[in-house]
Parts: structure tokens; C-alpha cells; sequence
């Protein structure tokens, strides 16, 4: 499995941060080739399944996730959200937090994720790529760029 970690401040407030990394369809905006959905209790919370849809033409995968831990930040504690992939094609997980700080938050991303019938050897590749698609797809997120 390939494990990689992103971490960003921003000077926005930790809930409207916690907004905007938890606008799954923006995740799909930020995302090349990528298109982001949500169903099932509320707009978002434990029980939503979330899945990317990657791809074009014929050459599509689903990645399904499901929440399965949903705490939006308050007052002196931070937000987290884990999401467990349930797919075929892509499996593990992610986790995303949010720390509230004197001037805005603190967001941190990791992500576990193994790639079906990519051998182990490529695992340092899925973690380089991982880590370069998803930092750009945050930082579109937070600074408003991932519109819908």
C-alpha cells in the first residue's frame, strides 16, 4: 500500500476550511478526468458514500468510498472525516482533519491507497503521484479554485 501525507495553513477559519475539504464534488473539480458525488444521510456524515469517478470514455473506474467517521470541528476540538474505499480498482483509506488555530487551520490529509493489479514494486510511484494530484486538488479547494 502507498501511504503519503499533505498539510496546509490556511487563514481561513477551521469551519469554513472543514466546507470547503468536505465539498466532495469540488474534490472532483480539482481532479483531472475526475467527477465526485454523495448519497445516502444528509449531505454529508457518517453512512454518505462518496465516489470518484476517473477516467474517460471506456476507460473508467469507480472509487466508492464510504464515511465512516464524520466529528466537523468546534470549539477547541478538531474536525475529522475518514472515508474507507470500497472498491474494486482502488482500496484503502483517508483521513481528513482540521485544526482550528489563532489565525485560521490547519488541514491535514493522509491517504492509503493500493491500485488493483499494480504490482508492489510500483508502490513509491502510486505514493509520488498520490501526493503531487492530491496537494494540487487541495490547494485548489482551499483557495476557491475547485468550482462545481
Amino acid at each position: 500500500m502507498s501511504t503519503f501525507r499533505i498539510g496546509r495553513v490556511t487563514g481561513l477559519p477551521a469551519t469554513e476550511c472543514w466546507l470547503k475539504v468536505t465539498d466532495w464534488p469540488a474534490h472532483g473539480a480539482a481532479v483531472p478526468l475526475t467527477a465526485v458525488t454523495a448519497s445516502g444521510p444528509g449531505p454529508a456524515g457518517v453512512g454518505t458514500t462518496v465516489v470518484a469517478r476517473s477516467g474517460t470514455g471506456r476507460f473508467c473506474f469507480d472509487d466508492p468510498m464510504e464515511i465512516v467517521e464524520w466529528e466537523p470541528p468546534s470549539a477547541g476540538r478538531r474536525g475529522r472525516c475518514r472515508l474507507e474505499k470500497r472498491g474494486r480498482v482502488v482500496t484503502g483509506w483517508a483521513e481528513i482533519e482540521v485544526h482550528g488555530t489563532d489565525s485560521g487551520s490547519v488541514v491535514l490529509w493522509v491517504e492509503e491507497l493500493r491500485l488493483a493489479r499494480l504490482p508492489r514494486l510500483l508502490d513509491r510511484l502510486v505514493t509520488r503521484v498520490g501526493r503531487l494530484v492530491f496537494a494540487r486538488a487541495l490547494d485548489e479547494i482551499l483557495n476557491g479554485r475547485a468550482g462545481h
